[in-house]
């Protein structure tokens, strides 16, 4: 592989296509200043003007979302499991209904793994633009986004509907449901009560990492964040390794998995056979099963990335 071919197989955070129409509460008070990003994969985005960096997927779909202070993210929930690192600011997670069952603040670098069957919404607490990146199980990334009914029809009052089809239709600009197309179906009461409301404690506990204890865990060798025999078990079809300066493999190495690469913090240096790039916080980099590749920081000071890899498991309910 040239370099030139793995250049197309990284996102770098400066190259970031943000969508600020990908979901129904784009126009709604609260949520309408709010980022999205499609990195790998299709993702869940709702609007034909999400780019889209690289469109193959690894067995699970990476994305992103950008939001200033106070910004919300409405209450939603996916069919496969979503995980989310915080790569700038500091975040507030909740869940529930309506929002009030329980919630985490994650500080930069804590990783997040959202049970799936429960509503889930985010909010930047801290006091500058925030960015969280994201790990959505599957190639198709479960179908899309179910809504709480409550957003659906916030949405209305401002121009937005959404399309059984997954796409959203802006009734402010003359669009309305093509022939044939019926607005998405609001859950019923008893398909409400299916989702589950876990408390807290039990949350929080189970599936958050916090960055210096992984910083700690990865001092001699990569921490295991998600996965078997991890830090948060599960077997939602993808797994995660935390690495740090100390954790490095010592020699070259392949795998027969796909393999992301998604920096954290400091500068890192990727060389295979056929050349070497530098990776900077923000980037992501998809590398090929089969490739040989070695993996070190570049420069002196703090250093961390997450390595996601798929799994034989399915894409489907996250387990715990």
């Amino acid at each position: 592989m040239t370099p030139a071919e793995m250049e197309t197989r990284i996102v770098r955070y400066g190259d970031l296509r943000p969508c600020k129409t990908a979901f129904i509460d784009a126009r709604t008070p609260g949520s309408d200043q709010k980022e999205n990003f499609t990195i790998i994969g299709g993702g869940v985005s709702e609007s034909p003007e999400q780019h889209i960096h690289i469109r193959e997927t690894p067995g699970f779909n990476i994305g992103a979302a950008g939001q200033p202070p106070k910004c919300l993210n409405s209450l939603h929930s996916h069919r496969t499991a979503e995980a989310f690192f915080v790569l700038k600011g500091r975040w507030r997670f909740f869940w529930g209904r309506w929002g009030s069952a329980g919630e985490v603040v994650l500080e930069e670098g804590d990783i997040f793994n959202i049970p799936t069957g429960v509503f889930r919404g985010f909010e930047n607490v801290g006091s500058d633009y925030g960015m969280i990146m994201s790990i959505l199980g599957g190639d198709y990334a479960g179908g899309g986004v179910v809504w709480a009914p409550q957003v659906i029809e916030r949405a209305k009052g401002h121009g937005l509907i959404l399309g059984e089809d997954g796409r959203l239709y802006d009734t402010t600009k003359g669009q309305s449901l093509p022939e044939g197309v019926a607005p998405m179906p609001m859950l019923t009461e008893a398909e409400l009560g299916a989702f589950a409301e876990p408390p807290a404690k039990d949350v929080i506990t189970t599936q958050v990492a916090r960055y210096w204890d992984m910083m700690a865990l990865a001092a001699k060798a990569p921490a295991r964040v998600i996965g078997v025999d991890a830090l948060i078990e599960d077997r939602p079809g993808f797994e995660v390794d935390f690495l740090t300066r100390g954790s490095i493999p010592d020699a070259p190495y392949e795998t027969h998995w796909h393999e992301v690469l998604m920096v954290m913090r400091g500068h890192w240096r990727l060389a295979w056979g056929g050349g070497e790039t530098r990776l900077a916080p923000g980037d992501t980099c998809a590398v090929p099963p089969g490739l040989e590749r070695s993996l070190a920081p570049s420069m002196a000071g703090e250093a961390s990335l997450f390595r996601v890899r798929n799994t034989d498991d399915p894409a489907g309910l996250t387990r715990h």
